[in-house]
């Protein structure tokens, strides 16, 4: 597993006690890299159908790509420590989550036939990636940046990212209803079950940011911008 030293992410935004700046305090060591996934998967039968369908949770709009780009994009302007520490959490965790649905797609392809791509009608995507991993939705877009949000504002950010949550849960219902071998359901099972805890992470961090405002009108302000100190913003 894809494992980012947190300390490190959270000082270069801001959130340590050592900031950014002037080739200063900054650590050398961005990454450690342990050779094992956040959960098993041993997938033994190929299957290009299953690949073509999941490779969604890769590249697609609701997909494990946008969503660790989505929270580690959005960290760096929240102004609550506690909720900029939870979207540092669950941003690094996607990325664990995008190592896993590639290994996935990886285990369902990499033993094809010629006449197994044929028969499952994966020839589309073996004409441009061969058997390579390449972010793209079931339908075949390519990613798009467009996939995530960030819009600096701490409420609209938190329901935009509950929302991707569900988005994602949902899109592992509809795998789990097409695909039936259990080698493949047993680490679907697993991410869809994480969407789910991080629904209530995010539901948990907007109660925190809330509880910050004026609980008769959450929406009257911008807490990002509008509650910066003054000589932030000259």
């Amino acid at each position: 597993m894809v494992q980012l030293l947190q300390k490190t992410f959270m000082q270069i935004a801001g959130l340590g006690s050592n900031r950014l700046g002037h080739g200063k305090d900054v650590y050398k060591n961005m990454w450690t890299y342990e050779r094992m996934l956040q959960y098993p998967v041993n997938i033994k039968k190929p299957d290009a159908r299953a690949a073509k369908i999941i490779i969604t949770q890769y590249g697609g709009p609701d997909g494990e790509l946008g969503a660790s780009m989505r929270y580690l994009s959005q960290r760096f302007s929240m102004p609550y420590r506690q909720v900029a520490g939870i979207l540092n959490d669950i941003g690094t965790e996607e990325l664990a989550h995008l190592e896993m649905v590639s290994t996935i797609v990886h285990q369902l392809t990499r033993d094809l036939t010629l006449e197994e791509i044929k028969e499952q009608g994966f020839e589309p995507y073996f004409v441009d990636h061969t058997v390579g991993i390449y972010p793209q939705s079931s339908s075949g877009l390519p990613f798009s940046a467009g996939a995530f949000a960030s819009k600096g504002d701490a409420i609209t950010d938190l329901v935009e990212d509950m929302a991707a949550e569900q988005k994602a849960r949902t899109t592992y219902d509809n795998i789990l209803r097409l695909v039936d071998n259990p080698e493949v359901i047993d680490p679907i099972r697993f991410l869809r079950e994480r969407e789910i805890v991080h629904f209530q992470r995010f539901g948990e961090s907007l109660r925190i940011v809330q509880d910050k405002l004026d609980e008769k009108n959450f929406y009257a302000i911008n807490p990002e911008f509008d509650l910066r100190p003054r000589d932030r913003c000259k």
